[in-house]
């Protein structure tokens, strides 16, 4: 078996959070008045351990990988589209590439299990294939341990490679049909909400679909029954994107990176990295809750807030592409703002 090393993860430091908390009620605004802005300051700030944060060379990483469960009717694109898809990020096209355009974020794309063959000097693409896709977890194990291993440490090693060594703030999405289904099993798993309430129409399933969906995945679940250990979650259900995507959650945080969490499915690899060390909260922002109806549900039950609610499902780290700019505002008016003192604006005595 593949040797599997937990990085370990600071607890985010509170020293400066008094001083932190002072600058950011003596700019020249009322106490609180720019909201989540505020909270996401003080966090990158603590983070950061400064009272002057930055954002340095942000990147998105796409993580892309195939899923044996599409051999069953649970989505309406063939598994050929993740391969397609992949060749689209690396050439441009995607929304994706187009939004990171915006905000100056470079792309980057890894082969986690994609059913492709790929010329050995396809540019932009990082390949750390671990198979051509899961097994089909309707009848067997979607990952071997030994796999599941693999890919937490693949990614786990990724974001700590010397060309990020001057970034500190990673957006992770993915792309893989079929992930819908494997991250509903995975959030089910992990939270014991019913399957009925996380599956949703992924793709586009009509609603006859989405119940061929469901049942399909009820019946996988019959076949484990409810399990505890994430690493036998992700083995059952997982797919190598998911687990990967993980690893480099919980390696971005050993290194007190920022981290932008996305949609349903980076959500379920956020939860995988959770339960083996609950110290990357700390690090980590969630930009938006998605339209896949199950999303909602899951981050209600860990009581966490995302920044923002836009009706997005497309996944490849859209909604953290879009919450981006926001995180810059926080960081900004931090840096940027005057205070009261600076400006020569007087201070509302009962701080109102």
């Amino acid at each position: 078996m593949s040797l599997f090393s937990l990085p370990k993860i600071s607890p985010i430091t509170h020293v400066l959070r008094d001083k932190i908390q002072e600058k950011i009620d003596t700019k020249t605004k009322p106490l609180g008045a720019l909201g989540v802005l505020e909270s996401v300051a003080l966090q990158i700030c603590k983070i950061q351990n400064t009272t002057s944060p930055s954002l340095k060379h942000p990147k998105l990483i796409l993580f892309a990988g195939d899923h044996g469960i599409t051999d069953e009717p649970v989505s309406l694109y063939p598994k050929d589209v993740t391969w397609q898809m992949v060749f689209n990020f690396l050439n441009g096209g995607a929304c994706a590439n187009v939004f990171a355009k915006h905000s100056g974020i470079d792309v980057e794309v890894v082969d986690t299990g994609v059913d492709h063959d790929w010329e050995k000097d396809t540019k932009h693409l990082i390949q750390k294939k671990i198979r051509k896709g899961t097994s089909n977890f309707l009848n067997t194990s979607a990952m071997t341990k030994d796999e599941v291993i693999r890919s937490l440490q693949t990614g786990i090693n990724l974001v700590s490679e010397t060309k990020y060594k001057d970034t500190n703030v990673f957006l992770f999405g993915e792309m893989g049909i079929g992930n819908t289904s494997s991250a509903s099993m995975i959030l089910s798993q992990l939270t014991g909400i019913p399957l009925s309430k996380l599956v949703g129409k992924g793709t586009g399933l009509n609603p006859e679909g989405k119940e061929t969906k469901l049942q399909i995945l009820e019946r996988a679940y019959q076949r484990t029954g409810k399990l505890n250990d994430p690493i036998d979650i992700l083995s059952e259900f997982g797919g190598f994107e998911i687990g990967m995507m993980a690893g480099a959650m919980l390696g971005a945080a050993a290194n007190q990176n920022l981290i932008l969490v996305d949609g349903f499915i980076t959500t379920a690899a956020y939860l995988l990295a959770y339960h083996l060390d609950p110290t990357v909260k700390d690090y980590v922002i969630f930009s938006h809750v998605s339209d896949e109806e199950g999303h909602i549900i899951v981050l209600e039950h860990y009581q966490i807030k995302p920044l923002l609610k836009l009706n997005l499902r497309l996944g490849e780290g859209s909604g953290a592409l879009a919450a981006y700019p926001l995180v810059e505002l926080s960081v900004k008016f931090m840096n940027e703002m005057a205070s009261f003192a600076d400006a020569g604006v007087s201070h509302s005595e009962s701080n109102s």
